[in-house]
């Protein structure tokens, strides 16, 4: 697995790096060299903030952590992938069989846990699309009090979600056709 460790307003130092390289070097037996971990380090309001995407070919896991200290969050962003992995390990070997990136036989087994009613759908909704621009779909989202809201981009005419952020900010989702 290659590590690719960017830094954000944060003083990145050797030790760090090489405690991020040791810690997600962990995770490297469940995946091929062809794998990437982009790691960010970042300040958000003044804590640290260690953020990890690997991408296999079809399976993203992602973890985020603030913290005091940036090596908690490391330990703690590090541990959440590999409960992702272990949680979710059953499902994956079922929908990437074929898929060499992972592998899936270095995956703990999940704990003794009824997945399949954690993933239940209780509520089921359909929605008209209505063209509109990213921003109107900000307020539209703010009205009604939700943490997301799609919409039909009338720039790209494309389905398109606004969401809100940790940090209080929004985010934009664009689908390709």
């Amino acid at each position: 697995m290659k590590i690719q460790i960017s830094a954000k307003n944060y003083p990145m130092s050797d030790k760090l790096s090489s405690y991020i390289e040791k810690k997600l070097g962990k995770l490297d037996k469940y995946f091929n060299e062809d794998v990437t971990a982009n790691v960010v380090v970042s300040k958000l309001r003044e804590t640290p903030k260690f953020e990890a995407t690997i991408s296999a070919k079809q399976a993203v896991f992602r973890a985020e952590e603030a913290n005091d200290s940036i090596y908690d969050a490391v330990d703690i962003a590090t541990d959440r992938l590999a409960n992702q992995m272990s949680k979710l390990k059953g499902k994956l070997e079922a929908r990437y069989k074929e898929n060499k990136a992972l592998k899936l036989e270095f995956v703990p087994e999940p704990e003794e846990e009824e997945f399949e009613d954690e993933l239940a759908i209780v509520r089921r909704k359909q929605v008209e699309l209505d063209p509109m621009v990213a921003e109107e779909a900000v307020l539209q989202m703010e009205m009604l009090g939700h943490d997301f809201f799609v919409f039909l981009d009338m720039d790209t005419d494309a389905v398109s979600v606004v969401y809100k952020r940790k940090g209080g900010e929004y985010g934009l989702i664009e689908t390709d056709r």
